[in-house]
């Protein structure tokens, strides 16, 4: 036991260098000697007492006490006392009541090696986490910002980064690839995530993120730091290439002009800590067949087919600009894509040529065989705008009868036999449901029209768990690289027109459904149990 004076001013010292050293407050590392000297204190006074230990701040005095609660009988003596015994123990004590707690002094002690050892476990424990505390609450501000600091190892592919009063880490994925890092370089990151973590690093930084590379270009271009330029989006493969997409707030600013700068100082300073990764630097445009055909340069864009509600362009080329476009390994339209949120479809002049004769045969096809048109009058309805027999079942007469060779009385017959068609079209759908062997719960998912209940029955989607357990892209469709190749791989739904967000809300809509049927029938069983055993 510290019993001498000096060894108790000791303690105090030991507090201060302690807490200087970590950035802690003083007053919690004497806290946490406290609670250790305490836990050694039950070992010697048994755990079942209840063990205050209070440190004088000012000369490191120790004062071990047993905290008792004054009852009218007490029964257990190393918790409870009597109000005329605790009078007895200290007369300062006559003011107390029945309910009251109460502090006896307990003599030093000697500790033990397992007592010190346990006292210092305790210390050590609370000074860590005050630590891991002060240190999210130094950096939980700095989260999207950038970082610098040395490089203290590396472990296992990661690198640990000396910030000063702690270490982050920058995991291996997050590293630009083919980049040599090595022990004591200096290095910048993006500040990805600032949490609390039971044990290992709480800050994890990044080279590989889009916002690293915004954050450089703040960093570089006055004009973006001042606000006079918008940064609108940005997409990255690290070490290879990378686009971002700025705006000029004060028009008479050259958005791109500047953040190249002077002989191209400034973009190249950003190339340099990048590690020479190739930027495009793209003039943001209200029109996305705009930025669009900026964004896949240096290929010669001839036009753009904007599809804003399901977020899709078709940008149609040249031959010889196709490549370029796409880029090695479809890097130039993935990356376009990424940076507009915009799905992208490459085609040739002639592609787009040969699809639209196809679509125009197939809808003229369409009309012919279910309307009972002759191929003229059909391929007229579809020249005019006509895609579907809906859209003629909810035009008017006088819209039609508007067409040159369209009279009155063939608009309305035309109007007649599209509702028939609808009429003896949504029949064989109903029947075709139930042979497939649809469940009510998914036949009356708001959202879902016959036509695709019917498209879903045939996948063996039957019963609303099957279709939320359905991720968008499966609805809508999706692009996936195959040995280099931009494949396209068809959506269950994908004939529908369905946007990304409307596939989203049927399948979270669907989900919340299913979860609060499981509730339900969750909660029913628990009532079931819980009256059997009332019953028993």
């Amino acid at each position: 036991m510290l019993n001498r004076r000096a060894d108790k001013l000791e303690l105090i010292r030991i507090a201060e260098a302690v807490a200087l050293e970590k950035s802690i407050d003083k007053e919690l590392i004497i806290n946490s000697m406290e609670n250790g000297i305490a836990k050694a204190a039950k070992s010697k006074f048994g755990s079942e007492n209840e063990i205050k230990v209070q440190i004088n701040r000012d000369n490191g005095d120790i004062g071990i006490f047993r905290k008792l609660l004054i009852v009218e009988n007490p029964e257990n003596i190393n918790i409870e006392i009597s109000l005329e015994n605790a009078v007895k123990l200290n007369e300062s004590n006559k003011g107390k009541k029945i309910g009251d707690e109460i502090l006896q002094p307990l003599p030093s002690f000697d500790f033990g090696r397992i007592a010190a050892q346990t006292a210092k476990q305790v210390i050590s424990f609370n000074v860590r986490e005050a630590e891991r505390e002060r240190q999210y609450n130094d950096f939980k501000d700095k989260q999207d910002t950038i970082l610098s600091g040395i490089v203290k190892r590396l472990e296992f592919g990661n690198v640990i980064v000396d910030l000063g009063r702690t270490e982050s880490i920058i995991q291996k994925n997050e590293l630009i690839p083919r980049e040599n890092i090595k022990a004591g370089d200096r290095i910048k990151a993006y500040c990805l995530d600032v949490r609390r973590e039971p044990r290992g690093q709480q800050i994890f930084l990044s080279r590989a993120h889009p916002k690293f590379m915004e954050k450089l270009f703040i960093q570089e271009v006055p004009e973006i730091y001042d606000g006079l330029i918008e940064i609108k989006s940005s997409s990255r493969d690290p070490g290879s290439r990378a686009k971002i997409c700025v705006k000029a707030i004060d028009t008479s600013l050259d958005p791109v002009g500047a953040c190249v700068g002077m002989r191209g100082s400034r973009v190249q300073a950003v190339v340099n800590e990048l590690q020479g990764e190739k930027i495009d630097i793209v003039n943001w445009s209200e029109d996305p067949a705009v930025v669009v055909a900026n964004a896949l340069s240096p290929a010669e864009v001839l036009r753009v087919n904007v599809h804003s509600e399901e977020r899709k362009l078709d940008v149609i080329l040249s031959e010889e600009n196709l490549s370029k476009a796409i880029g090695r390994r479809g890097q130039n339209v993935r990356l376009a894509t990424k940076l507009l949120n915009f799905e992208i479809n490459i085609m040739t002049d002639q592609e787009d040529s040969e699809r639209r004769q196809l679509e125009f045969k197939e809808k003229t096809e369409n009309f012919v065989k279910n309307l009972e048109l002759d191929e003229t009058l059909g391929q007229l309805l579809v020249a005019e705008g006509y895609s579907t027999i809906d859209d003629i079942k909810d035009s008017s007469s006088e819209s039609l009868a508007k067409i040159e060779g369209i009279e009155i009385e063939i608009a309305k017959e035309l109007i007649d036999r599209a509702k028939e068609f609808y009429k003896k079209d949504q029949e064989e759908i109903s029947n075709k449901i139930k042979d497939l062997g649809l469940e009510n719960d998914l036949i009356n998912h708001s959202g879902l029209t016959p036509g695709m209940l019917v498209t879903l029955g045939e996948q063996k989607i039957l019963t609303l768990n099957d279709f939320a357990d359905l991720a968008s892209d499966e609805l809508t469709g999706t692009y996936d690289t195959v040995k280099g190749e931009r494949v396209r791989i068809k959506g269950y739904l994908e004939d529908f027109a369905l946007s990304k967000k409307e596939a989203d809300d049927l399948i979270m809509s669907a989900r919340n459904k299913v979860y609060q049927d499981w509730e339900m029938s969750n909660g029913k069983e628990k009532t079931k149990i819980i009256n059997f055993w009332k019953c028993k």
